[in-house]
């Protein structure tokens, strides 16, 4: 196994992992259990993503395309002067027992 990426926290960890199982390369999140043993520390460098040896050059290209996108900004259109567009309030549905 080969580790791909180096992961910030367990989100951007499984957004890479499936990036990469998407490509038909399989992928694993390696620490994704230690962290609760942390508390309210940060914790770094305990989550990564691995591929097996076989599928490392293949998994360069979509670790860096996802990488780019998760450090790109959210809302470029704002930026630009266009507003970005409302998200419609969540409508829950009440419980039925």
């Amino acid at each position: 196994m080969r580790v791909v990426y180096h992961a910030e926290g367990i989100v951007d960890a499984h957004l890479v992992k499936d990036a990469l199982e998407n490509a038909g390369i399989p992928a694993f999140v390696n620490g994704e259990y230690l962290i609760g043993g942390m508390g309210q520390l940060p914790a770094r460098d305990f989550i990564s993503v691995s591929v097996p040896e076989i599928y490392a050059e293949d998994a360069g290209p979509v670790v860096r395309e996802i990488s780019e996108m998760l450090q790109a900004p959210l809302a470029p259109e704002a930026e630009s002067g266009s507003a970005a567009a409302p998200v419609p309030p969540l409508r829950l549905r009440p419980a039925t027992t």
